[in-house]
């Protein structure tokens, strides 16, 4: 991404973050996995919605290079591939198996139960659905990194990659403006420090 496409983006995450509530975590009370549908179904009213395919294998398809697919699945079931994970930096190689394919997992940028605590437990349990399975929502993540990071928000994690920091933070922005939750007042700190140190201008 260019140093203008960065600015940008800063830009606009810091002007939306100033549009979010600012409230305490509501109680994880009555908060669970299904409160958000089935996993990684298909059935539901966001990009990629309704195509045949499992949310898991559209985002490894986007996020791997060199991804290979089972014949006969329509172009969907994901076998190998290469990611270059943003949380790590670190390349690497995905294979579909019992014992291999949580090398790769597939992270909720806003972790599900944070966004029951900032909001989401007042949303239709459809919308809910859209939320776990949105694409700006979900990225291919080093496995262990992603158990690390657990529910965590970004005041108490961040990507270890911190050149990945910026756009971390703008998306877990972009998520929770577009499904009308809210922050608490470390998160927005802490989102306010990182896109601080974030470029804001062009270079030269």
């Amino acid at each position: 991404m260019t140093t203008a496409a960065n600015a940008t983006t800063t830009r606009t995450a810091l002007a939306v973050l100033d549009t979010l509530p600012v409230r305490g975590r509501a109680p994880r009370t009555g908060y669970d996995r299904e409160r958000f549908g089935p996993a990684w179904t298909d059935d539901n009213d966001v990009a990629e919605g309704h195509n045949g395919c499992d949310t898991r294998n559209d985002v490894l398809r986007r996020d791997l290079d060199r991804d290979v697919v089972r014949p006969g699945t329509h172009g969907c079931v994901v076998l190998t591939g290469v990611l270059h994970d943003p949380y790590t930096g670190a390349a690497i190689a995905f294979t579909r198996g019992a014992r291999t394919s949580s090398a790769v997992q597939i992270d909720h940028v806003v972790a599900l139960s944070n966004a029951w605590q900032t909001g989401a437990q007042q949303l239709s349990e459809r919308r809910r659905r859209d939320l776990a399975n949105d694409p700006r929502e979900l990225l291919a993540v080093d496995g262990p990194t992603n158990q690390a990071k657990g529910d965590g928000d970004a005041a108490t994690w961040l990507p270890p990659n911190k050149r990945y920091r910026c756009a971390y933070v703008a998306r877990q922005i972009a998520v929770k403006a577009a499904y009308r939750l809210w922050v608490t007042r470390p998160e927005r700190d802490a989102m306010t420090r990182v896109l601080a140190r974030c470029p804001t201008h062009r270079a030269g």
